[in-house]
């Protein structure tokens, strides 16, 4: 989720769409949140580890 955030933060930014410029900046912070529940041990969908 990480990875598809910052690739659409950059198409986002260099195709200056700014629709995909917020999705990719939503979901960038959303799987920051969800690697750091999973790295501090909380259960995340059901499994102890988020890739």
């Amino acid at each position: 989720m990480i990875a598809l955030g910052l690739i659409l933060l950059v198409i986002g930014l260099l195709a200056g769409v700014s629709i995909l410029w917020t999705i990719g900046v939503a979901l960038l912070v959303i799987g920051a949140v969800l690697w750091v529940l999973g790295t501090a041990g909380h259960a995340v969908g059901g499994r102890k580890h988020y890739w």
